[in-house]
């Protein structure tokens, strides 16, 4: 299996890193427009191997979209960074010319491939992907949800104070700042609901820390986060390639479901070998539909700026 990953930053270099050491591809390749970056990227990571005992074979490309010929996944990381203050909706006119130009060229080489967008604001990104290429549905793949659902679990292992593995939730919605939705509703510690040992104002908590979770790395960072990002990454990659059907929350074309179309928003999928193979219906109260649609509401805002490029 071969996975290729557009962008040899942090994000895609954490990405191609917990890809190799979990050994879910045989090989991997990174591809950046920076002359000499990928290739000392791969090199650099391929040392790593004997000490870490994976045998991935990890190369790096500049700008050569040939040698990422028969990619089974192709993941998107490209395009400029939050910079502390700057909102993801701000990034649109920057990256929406390089993930449609990234799109056109990875599918001349790997036609068959299935494709992760990871650039930000990820779900119109997702969405310019879809429209760019005309792949079906099931092929393009927003990122976002898997990683917001780990801040959300990490915020709930540390207000309940129990290990994170232990823990489930979900988040659904766009991946923004004001546009994702944790569902504390849903969520539990070993099955039993975590509304049984957190009091609302904890939990209102939790889920406000989550909803600024990129914002608050990024004020820290002075730049975007890549552990968690490229570790979501690898998750949803291995359900493809492993064909796991983990049920897993992602940015996907909606026609119809949630009373939605048109739009690449965060939903629970079950994500394996076909891509997304089936959207799950989570029945939402009223409240919870409610701020969806308002999500929704935002997310179209950002892509009526996407009109001319995609036309």
């Amino acid at each position: 299996m071969k996975v290729t990953i557009v962008g040899a930053g942090n994000v895609g270099a954490s990405c191609a890193e917990y890809i190799a050491q979990k050994q879910i591809a045989s090989k991997v390749v990174l591809l950046d427009i920076k002359e000499g970056f990928a290739e000392g990227k791969a090199l650099d990571l391929f040392q790593t191997a004997t000490t870490l005992g994976f045998n991935t074979s990890i190369t790096g490309v500049t700008n050569d979209y040939s040698a990422t010929a028969g990619s089974n996944v192709v993941v998107i990381t490209s395009g400029v960074p939050r910079k502390p203050g700057m909102t993801r909706e701000e990034l649109i006119g920057i990256n929406a010319g390089i993930v449609k130009k990234v799109s056109e060229n990875i599918l001349k080489y790997s036609p068959d491939s299935m494709i992760v967008v990871v650039s930000n604001p990820m779900d119109t990104m997702t969405y310019l992907a879809l429209k760019a290429t005309g792949l079906p549905k099931n092929r393009i793949i927003g990122m976002g949800g898997a990683l917001d659902s780990s801040r959300f679990k990490t915020y709930l292992s540390l207000a309940l104070d129990k290990p994170v593995n232990d823990i489930q939730g979900m988040v659904i919605g766009g991946h923004g700042d004001t546009t994702m939705i944790p569902l504390p509703r849903l969520a539990s510690y070993n099955g039993a609901p975590v509304s049984q040992f957190l009091d609302k104002k904890n939990l209102d908590k939790v889920v406000s820390d989550t909803m600024v979770g990129g914002a608050t790395l990024t004020k820290l960072l002075g730049t975007s986060a890549w552990y968690a990002p490229g570790a979501s990454v690898s998750y949803l990659v291995d359900s493809i390639l492993n064909d796991y059907k983990r049920m897993i929350p992602c940015s996907v074309l909606l026609e119809g479901e949630y009373e939605l179309n048109d739009i690449c928003i965060g939903v629970p999928c079950i994500i394996g070998a076909n891509g997304v193979e089936n959207i799950v219906d989570l029945k939402l109260n009223d409240d919870e539909m409610n701020l969806l649609r308002n999500s929704a509401e935002k997310v179209k805002e950002m892509n009526f700026s996407l009109s001319d490029i995609i036309e």
